[in-house]
């Protein structure tokens, strides 16, 4: 029996621990937290299930992933209406975009500057002096407006960099809408790949919070004969001939476990780290090159029912440090606790950002700023504030990331017996749904001999090069 042991219990460790259990496997899950889920797990607040930011379960997913997840959440799965706002030059506009909302509330500014953007696109453009990048990638699709406007600012706020130090890849990947015809075209309702017809206002949320998807992932995997052990932490993964052994750690004490195949959905540079024989000198220092964006997650618990009718509040404009707000009863439509709701701002920064070490109090009381600043000023009581922080939120695609990123993929490719996955372990900017698919992907290329088709997967990452993050 081939023994698999798994690094991460996110949806992609999960996913593929599920796939794999219910094969001639033996599967160990290794997590360091003591819960399932990663970033995408939900906890509680003041009585009401959060999740580490905004998630959601969009009608993009794979039809594969989307069966697997209703197989196991049943009726748990809600369709929910997607209702949220942008806020732009002071203005409030749907989203996503409604065309008569845009007719109404567009501000005549960014109007005016819209149909000139398009009109000049009718006559022949300058070719761009030098490489490519996420700025020059925009606004050769989108146009001056809307990248000034928005697109720009609030890159910049979301990974702190100028637009111009920023891959193009990560344009290719974070905005599909990426010139006027495609944004034109997203206003107009549309089948997904499931066939179900008008899913662009929709999304799909389960009913205890986004991390019941982790959750029932888990269930069912041990369900099947996986094991998954939590509060470990990894300190040596060793070669031994054609196996592993993997030192874990738990409250001080030592253990080893034994692998045929290791299935890493932790960071690509993390993984690299670990190894024994260590990696070789270029690639060790390689992963020093990649960067991760981090992010505070700062919940304010307000003794009201609602703090407003929508979902999500986007925040592009620089004099707010916070990119979103979202507040959890709105994404599952739960009626309890009344009279008590909970807010979720999204701050990215770096860790070495002042912000990063500010209290629970001053981060409160800047959110509350901020709102009252939008127009959205908090009227009652704030009874608790609380603050989770992810230092690995986001990859960070700096121009030239592709040599050291691609460094390291070219060597754990040619490790056997080790396979790389999942946001984290791919460095890619992905959803749920991309993570799951490359998951389920993974187990199906080990072969029932416990080998490794690696042909299989290369064509596999060939279709992960296709996804794009749906917001």
């Amino acid at each position: 029996m081939t023994q698999v042991v798994i690094l991460g219990a996110g949806p992609a460790g999960l996913a593929a621990a599920l796939e794999l259990a219910t094969r001639d496997c033996k599967v160990t899950v290794l997590e360091k937290q003591n819960c399932v889920g990663g970033n995408t797990a939900s906890f509680n607040v003041a009585g009401i299930q959060v999740d580490y930011g905004s998630h959601r379960l969009h009608p993009a997913s794979d039809p594969e992933v989307l069966k697997c997840i209703r197989n196991l959440l049943g009726s748990d799965l809600l369709e929910r209406p997607r209702h949220g706002r942008i806020r732009l030059l002071g203005r409030w506009i749907h989203f996503p975009l409604r065309p008569l909302d845009l007719l109404l509330r567009l501000h005549p500014r960014f109007a005016a500057g819209v149909a000139f953007d398009m009109a000049k696109k009718l006559f022949p453009s300058k070719p761009v002096n030098g490489a490519e990048t996420f700025a020059t990638l925009l606004e050769k699709g989108l146009g001056g407006t809307i990248c000034r406007e928005f697109y720009f600012p609030y890159a910049t706020k979301i990974w702190g960099l100028n637009p111009a130090e920023i891959s193009p890849t990560q344009a290719e990947k974070r905005v599909s809408a990426n010139s006027i015809g495609k944004m034109i075209r997203r206003l107009i309702p549309s089948k997904s790949r499931t066939g179900a017809a008008n899913t662009k206002g929709i999304f799909y949320y389960p009913r205890k919070g986004f991390g019941q998807i982790s959750e029932s992932l888990c269930r069912a995997a041990i369900d099947n004969g996986a094991e998954v052990l939590l509060n470990l932490s990894i300190s040596k993964i060793r070669s031994e001939d054609t196996r592993f052994r993997i030192t874990v750690e738990n409250g001080g004490e030592l253990r080893e476990i034994d692998a045929d195949q290791i299935f890493s959905t932790i960071p690509i540079t993390a993984l690299c780290r670990l190894l024994d024989p260590p990696a070789p000198r270029e690639v060790l220092d390689a992963a020093g090159a990649l960067e991760f964006r981090a992010m505070i997650l700062i919940y304010l618990v307000l003794e009201q029912d609602r703090f407003t009718e929508f979902d999500a509040h986007y925040f592009p404009e620089t004099e707010f440090t916070f990119t979103r707000l979202s507040e959890p009863k709105n994404y599952s439509a739960s009626q309890h606790p009344e009279g008590r709701t909970v807010l979720c701002a999204e701050l990215p920064c770096s860790k070495s950002d002042d912000v990063w070490s500010k209290s629970d109090r001053e981060l409160g009381e800047l959110v509350k700023h901020g709102l009252s600043r939008a127009g959205l000023p908090v009227t009652c009581e704030i009874s608790h504030v609380e603050i989770r922080r992810i230092p690995h939120a986001y990859p960070l695609y700096r121009v030239g990331y592709e040599r050291p990123f691609e460094t390291i993929d070219r060597w754990l490719d040619s490790v056997d017996g080790i396979l790389t996955f999942g946001r984290q372990g791919l460095y890619a900017h992905d959803n749920t749904h991309h993570a799951m698919y490359m998951a389920q992907s993974a187990a199906r290329c080990l072969r029932d001999d416990g080998t490794f088709d690696r042909d299989q997967w290369h064509r596999q990452r060939e279709i992960f090069k296709s996804h794009r993050v749906e917001d």
